[in-house]
């Protein structure tokens, strides 16, 4: 708990910034899955760097934890205050710091949103494409090293964050990266702290890559009888080298759901969802060549959405699931897990996943990005009732360890926080030690999100 003397330092910085109203704490205090209240003892609102580092001096002063705050949509419990302490909200740093088209570069502060990026991007012809669904914040998607609906084509924030600006736990700052397309000096800072999920330091900066606005774009959705035709057809579209921006996969639930919530008329069976960006060209050849996949996968009722208007509306249901899937069962909250797998086990990989949660009795729906062997089972549990959620952890316990066996990784895109941190040993072994011992190293005092990713003090991995 911090002393009289720390919210006296941090009322000197911050004055009406530094917040302990019930509201703002339990605000702070929620995920968006099954994970309790866990409310901090203040909420902080800082306005640049400077702050944030003067900030975290006077927690490493005091020990009092730190734990950095986005939009809050991560889906493993990440940003909440498990062991006491301040949240660092980012919402007030949110601007766009300089644009260099001629280098495809922009350099943003944390808070902003990656709808308001491509907002502001709009006039120059470039857009930052990564898509994780939720209008995340890009410190977030840095910290989470986030990916998403369009990795399959532009890659995750792993390729696509140049630079960062980050507070270490001692207060020091330092930034990591170039504006050049390439180098070869030194350790990758930048790519340690992508996916640090804020264990490291706090993220204040960004410098990201952007990509041209295309050309054309071409978005389809298909159906299919079986869920196994349905992602053998993804198999064989990545095996061709059919170049897709998203390729998206969403079960007979979700269907379902989309057509109660949305209005929609979709066959109530496995669905592809598809977007192609480039030329008119390769536009158009790319998407023959995948309705010729499609047809001889026994694919049907294909549907181009052929305007602008008609993209947006696809896209938005399918980014609206998780939201569509808890209003379809009322009162009921979500475990949302999600898996890896290569390519080749992927078709493999979700009959198992589908017949794991039927044996347990759950209602889970399953999608994913499957163009990279990424799907996602949204377990839909009933509030009041303890022992469905016991059997939806073993049953994403269980699913994490298939994808294991399969050479594959217990997350692809959530990343850990606390939902999956049990289960790095099983997939890392020794190296989970390691990153243990470069947080002991860059914070000893165990003050930048505790509880999270890595190994506890006196934990034996």
């Amino acid at each position: 708990m911090a002393d009289a003397t720390f919210w006296q330092e941090a009322q000197v910085i911050f004055g009406n910034r530094i917040s302990k109203k019930r509201t703002d704490c339990e605000t702070h205090g929620r995920s968006e899955t099954w994970f309790p209240l866990t409310p901090p003892e203040a909420v902080v609102f800082p306005e640049s760097t400077e702050e944030v580092a003067a900030l975290t001096k006077i927690c490493a002063a005091h020990r009092v934890p730190l734990v950095g705050w986005g939009a809050g949509t991560s889906l493993e419990g990440h940003a909440l205050a498990v062991s006491g302490g301040i949240v660092v909200d980012f919402s007030s740093m949110n601007r766009v710091l300089e644009i260099r088209p001629e280098d495809r570069l922009v350099r943003v502060e944390p808070g902003i949103t990656r709808e308001a990026l491509n907002t502001e991007l709009r006039a120059t012809g470039l857009f930052f494409p990564v898509d994780p669904g939720a209008n995340a914040s890009l410190g977030g998607m840095a910290a989470t090293r986030a990916s998403g609906t369009t990795t399959v084509r532009y890659g995750s924030m792993r390729d696509n964050v140049a630079g960062l600006t980050v507070v270490l736990a001692d207060g020091r700052v330092i930034r990591t990266g170039s504006g050049a397309a390439k180098s070869a000096s030194g350790y990758d800072l930048t790519a340690l702290m992508l996916g640090s999920e804020g264990t490291l330091g706090l993220i204040t900066e960004l410098t990201l890559r952007l990509h041209g606005q295309p050309e054309a774009i071409s978005s389809a959705v298909c159906a299919f009888d079986r869920f196994e035709a349905a992602v053998e057809t993804v198999q064989q579209v990545i095996q061709l080298g059919i170049e897709v921006a998203r390729i998206e996969f969403v079960d007979e639930e979700i269907a379902r759901v989309f057509n109660k919530m949305n209005g929609t008329s979709l066959p109530e069976t496995p669905h592809l969802m598809i977007e192609f960006h480039g030329s008119e060209a390769s536009v158009a050849e790319a998407s023959q060549r995948f309705g010729e996949v499609v047809t001889e996968m026994g694919g049907a009722d294909f549907q181009w959405a052929t305007t602008t208007e008609e993209r947006t509306k696809l896209w938005k249901m399918r980014h609206g699931a998780y939201s569509a899937c808890i209003a379809s069962r009322p009162g009921c909250m979500g475990l949302v897990t999600d898996v890896c797998v290569p390519i080749s086990r992927l078709a493999e990989a979700v009959a198992r996943a589908r017949a794991m949660i039927d044996a347990a009795g759950l209602l889970g729906p399953i999608l994913g990005h499957v163009g990279d062997g990424n799907f996602h089972a949204i377990l839909l549990l009933d509030r009041e009732n303890p022992a469905e959620l016991a059997t939806a952890k073993t049953v994403a316990h269980d699913l994490a360890e298939m994808a294991l066996t399969m050479g594959g990784t217990i997350t692809g895109e959530h990343g850990i926080g606390m939902g999956k941190r049990a289960m790095m040993i099983e997939e890392h072994g020794e190296a989970w030690a390691v990153m243990g011992a470069i947080k002991a190293a860059l914070d000893p005092l165990n003050i930048l999100n505790p509880g999270k990713v890595v190994p506890q003090a006196g934990e034996t991995p």
